[in-house]
């Protein structure tokens, strides 16, 4: 008999953004897959996953935890990020191939996964490299995105009428600006603050970090004025808690 494999994505903090059909999965576990990374958010976020297991599980029920310890990630020094990022992401479809073999008979196992599994979210994608062999029938949970807990919170619409919106990583925007064609742009990984690289005239940013925790950071205004002040609120933070996930959208006026 096959196993079941979820990918539960649980939101971007905020424990009471977990839907109905993702409680109702996590009740339904046999195997939590908990991948580790050795730093500083680590403990948190798992500290969190592990709270939400508790609140949405039955008194008792047996849960088996499996802890994926991630190999390193190297390529922020690596002078070929696309050789070093592949290398990541062999190293950890071994693990977990290896891992996602014991879901058999019938069992359920589970991810749960940091906002929506959909968006710059890699568990998905090595999951359909992995199971590829395997008896696993795969089901993804959306969950709330921190794009839209960031736009929420903030109390704006994604997308203008009419308008097209683009997600990006920073390391592309800051290798290519803005695109010329889109007038919405969601920038996310960003360690280097890579708005401070951009002519700031005509340009807007809804800036948060830790959307959705009890250590969210909301700014927003016109890039030139408030650009510097969340370079200031990012390093403060990042020194206080010793990581930062952050994200924002510029917006053209």
């Amino acid at each position: 008999m096959s196993g079941r494999l979820l990918l539960i994505g649980i939101g971007c903090g905020d424990p009471e953004h977990l839907t109905l059909r993702a409680a109702r999965a996590i009740a339904e576990l046999d195997v939590l897959f908990v991948v580790t990374k050795g730093r500083g958010p680590d403990d948190e976020l798992v500290g969190l996953r592990r709270e939400l297991v508790r609140r949405h599980r039955p008194p008792g029920a047996p849960l088996r935890e499996v802890e994926l310890a991630d190999p390193p990630r190297p390529w922020r020094t690596a002078p070929d990020y696309a050789e070093a990022v592949a290398t990541w992401r062999a190293g950890r479809a071994a693990l977990w191939r290896a891992a996602l073999a014991d879901i058999t008979d019938g069992r359920t196992g589970g991810f749960l996964v940091w906002g929506d599994p959909s968006l710059y979210e890699s568990t998905l994608a090595v999951v359909q490299e992995v199971r590829e062999g395997l008896a696993l029938e795969l089901e993804v949970i959306p969950g709330v995105s921190s794009v839209h807990a960031l736009t929420a919170r903030h109390a704006i619409p994604l997308n203008r009428v009419g308008g097209a919106v683009q997600i990006m990583p920073a390391r592309r925007l800051a290798a290519h600006g803005m695109p010329d064609d889109v007038d919405d742009v969601v920038v996310m990984l960003d360690p280097d603050c890579a708005f401070t690289t951009l002519d700031p005239d005509g340009l807007d940013i809804h800036w948060g970090a830790f959307v959705g925790t009890p250590d969210e950071l909301l700014l927003a205004g016109p890039l030139a004025q408030t650009g510097p002040r969340i370079v200031s609120a990012r390093a403060a933070a990042k020194a206080r808690k010793g990581w930062m996930f952050d994200l924002y959208l510029l917006r053209r006026r």
